[in-house]
């Protein structure tokens, strides 16, 4: 039995393990992990490449199945939904921020950042358009609202991706890497971005990063070793 209708808990996992396998060998690269994410939190995830931290947000996000274990996304059993609902949970409730921001290069930033509102199809084409121009405006982009990701510097980009992830107003924020790409005064510009448009919108965060000042900005951080949470982080 889940504890989603006594707390403010968005997304809770529960002895999550994933294992590739290759032919005859098989790697587990997750082994029972829990992990539970509270409404406004933000909580970094650190440790070293190939440790698994990308793969726990990919298995968070519903991109991936976990091997065994459950992941519950406000109350319901993410991981346990065929592909479609998945899909529209995750449309509802989740959005992603990569180290690559994977914008659409035929589009330009509103365009782009509208794209997942556009998705839904009580939504209409003017209010997403709309919702878009406002929440880049408050990215500090109002200015570059027509020009397509070539346009734009390494920055610019990611902060483009930041308005495509939070403009549907998603409970929880995956972020994977987000300032991987950028030199430290664009680092911490994004960083405050994000901080401050979480507080604004009540979302949890959850960041998997090699940055330190990132992961220590944190209300929790945690490191994550050969698939497990190691007992000092």
């Amino acid at each position: 039995m889940n504890d989603f209708s006594n707390n403010n808990t968005v997304l809770q996992a529960r002895k999550i393990e994933k294992t590739f396998h290759e032919g005859a060998t098989a790697l587990t690269v997750l082994n029972g992990l829990d992990l539970t994410l509270l409404a406004g939190e933000f909580v970094s995830i650190v440790g070293t490449s190939g440790s698994g931290k990308s793969t726990l947000l990919h298995v968070l996000g519903g991109l991936e199945l976990p091997t065994s274990g459950q992941v519950d996304l406000m109350g319901q059993p993410f991981s346990t939904l065929n592909e479609t609902k998945r899909g529209d949970l995750r449309n509802q409730y989740l959005g992603f921020v990569y180290q690559f921001h994977h914008l659409l290069a035929e589009f330009n930033a509103v365009e782009n950042v509208a794209m997942p509102m556009m998705m839904r199809q009580t939504i209409s084409v003017e209010t997403a358009r709309t919702t878009a121009t406002d929440l880049l405006k408050q990215v500090g982009l109002g200015h570059r609202l027509t020009h397509k990701p070539g346009e734009l510097s390494g920055g610019e980009r990611q902060r483009v991706a930041i308005a495509r992830a939070l403009v549907t107003r998603p409970a929880v924020v995956l972020a994977d890497e987000p300032t991987g790409n950028l030199d430290r005064k664009t680092a911490q510009d994004i960083l405050a971005i994000l901080q401050e448009l979480r507080k604004t919108l009540n979302m949890a965060l959850l960041v998997v990063t090699h940055d330190e000042s990132l992961a220590r900005a944190a209300d929790r951080m945690l490191h994550m070793d050969d698939g497990q949470w190691r007992a000092n982080g």
